[in-house]
């Protein structure tokens, strides 16, 4: 059997959806904070059970008769992301799990500037000791990112923000599709696994695609960091907000977005969608 965390979620949601064109929905369970959100898989076959990071006892309840567990990452941004992570990869040792795979990020350090990729690189620690066999899907930063870091920029006609760096922005209904095909499928992956589109960008190379997709002329302008952040908070804005987002543009400048490997479209059987295809889609707002 396979389980997948925060199925009721955008990204495990959909993995489940391609994991039902795949197998055999009693082969599939799903572990959830809300069951009843579930419903429309429990009616479909698959088998849905409560669970959640700060429960281990329904967590370990949920994995149970699992050979394979999909962990997604924890999106709280005030919680003890490791110590919840810790808290899956121990339920699913427990409860014999032969292999677990993680929800991870392009990217993930211990000395990023970005916190999350602390966190994953930490997470990824975790796994590498618990004695099971495990999977670490480091996937690329989500595209629809670009509709907040970009800001207002289809009405000004720019592109404001701090200095950045190439970033391969990556859709996440495809590596949602890409971790479907890994679970359901014959290779093993062990360790990380890079999952991104096919080139990575800079907010020149989005201004310049905006421009050309949507016929006028879209400018980039970079910013001061501390400047930035004054406009932020003046906006609305928490500070602390504000800063965190800031780190994605200082590891951006570190390069730490701008990878890119070839296992994403293989798994797929076609090229990602691209930064282009987004645009032209209407939906990189």
């Amino acid at each position: 059997m396979i389980v997948v965390t925060g199925a009721t979620g955008a990204l495990n949601g959909a993995t489940v959806e391609h994991l039902l064109k795949r197998v055999p929905a009693e082969r599939i369970g799903v572990s959830v904070r809300d069951v009843d959100k579930a419903r429309r898989f429990a009616e479909r076959g698959v088998r849905v059970r409560q669970g959640s990071y700060e429960d281990p006892v329904a967590l370990r309840h949920s994995f149970e008769g699992a050979e394979q567990v999909l962990l997604v990452s924890s999106n709280d941004p005030h919680a003890d992301a490791v110590a919840l992570h810790r808290a899956g990869i121990e339920a699913a040792v427990a409860a014999g799990v032969r292999r677990i795979l993680y929800t991870s990020h392009q990217g993930a350090g211990a000395d990023s500037p970005f916190p999350p990729a602390r966190d994953h690189a930490a997470t990824e620690t975790l796994l590498a000791g618990s004695g099971v066999a495990w999977t670490s899907l480091r996937n690329g930063f989500y595209a629809h990112s670009l509709g907040w870091l970009l800001g207002p920029w289809q009405r000004t006609g720019t592109i404001t923000a701090p200095a950045d760096g190439p970033v391969s922005w990556t859709d996440r209904a495809d590596v949602a599709e890409a971790a479907a095909v890994v679970l359901a499928g014959d290779r093993t992956f062990d360790g990380p696994v890079t999952l991104t589109a096919s080139r990575a960008v800079t907010f020149d190379d989005v201004a310049a695609i905006a421009s050309r997709v949507g016929g006028r002329e879209v400018k980039r302008v970079v910013v001061d960091d501390e400047e930035w952040i004054a406009d932020k908070v003046a906006a609305g804005t928490p500070e602390a907000m504000a800063r965190m987002t800031l780190t994605t543009f200082r590891a951006a400048r570190e390069g730490r977005f701008a990878g890119v490997g070839p296992a994403l479209a293989e798994l797929l059987g076609r090229e990602p969608r691209t930064v282009a295809d987004r645009f032209a889609a209407g939906i990189a707002r």
